[in-house]
């Protein structure tokens, strides 16, 4: 009798992976946020109430791979950035859960240009 069999099997979710590698995706800089995707309509930004968005997974019992669909901020060097996010997304998964991750594809949908200051605000005329 193997230990599996005398302890049971562990499963592990693709909404827990998914959400892993939401949260790992939002921490990596140079990301805006997650998309939606077409069938969602526009890219949106992701707030943090949904981490599962423009994450797609497929969770076996002992490998996991990953899709991921982002917008990156206007200036970063995208093939950077992507591979930065591509390492930490499956350090965080192989981590947190003890899957190997075979691949992260990476789908770049949009670019988010940072607000600048309030320009309706009159400049002040004495400094």
């Amino acid at each position: 009798m193997t230990e599996l069999d005398r302890t049971g099997n562990i499963r592990i979710s693709n909404d827990v992976v998914a959400t892993i590698a939401g949260l790992a995706a939002l921490d990596t800089p140079g990301i805006a946020g997650m998309s939606g995707g077409i069938s969602e309509g526009w890219a949106k930004r992701l707030s943090g109430k949904n981490l599962q968005r423009g994450v797609s997974v497929e969770v076996g019992e002992l490998e996991a791979a990953i899709d991921l669909r982002v917008i990156v901020h206007y200036g970063s060097q995208i093939q950077v950035v992507c591979r930065e996010l591509q390492q930490n997304v499956r350090d965080s998964v192989e981590n947190m859960t003890g899957l190997h991750v075979v691949e992260v594809n990476v789908k770049v949908e949009g670019v988010a240009f940072r607000e600048k200051e309030e320009e309706s605000e009159e400049p002040n005329r004495v400094k």
